[in-house]
């Protein structure tokens, strides 16, 4: 099992990443904020789940999933949890 550290060790974003993600999360983040709010979601995650080639971030203070390509590390997406 990756940890927390690993990922965040070797996370990679594309200049896309950043602007889906501030569609997906209705905000208007600096690319170093939205680098942040990966870290930030990343350490404080409440649940993280390897599926597939994906890992998916759960961070439910936050209300915030991310989607992380577990192959190359790269951020695909973030989204709003809705319960």
């Amino acid at each position: 099992m990756t940890s927390k550290k690993n990922i965040l060790q070797r996370v990679c974003y594309t200049d896309l990443v950043y602007k889906r993600i501030n569609k997906k999360l209705g905000i208007n983040y600096s690319n170093n904020d939205i680098e942040n709010l990966v870290k930030k979601t990343v350490l404080e995650a409440d649940k993280l789940d390897h599926k597939g080639k994906n890992y998916y971030i759960y961070d439910y203070t936050s209300n915030i999933r991310i989607t992380i390509n577990a192959n190359n590390f790269r951020v695909i997406t973030a989204d709003k949890l809705t319960f």
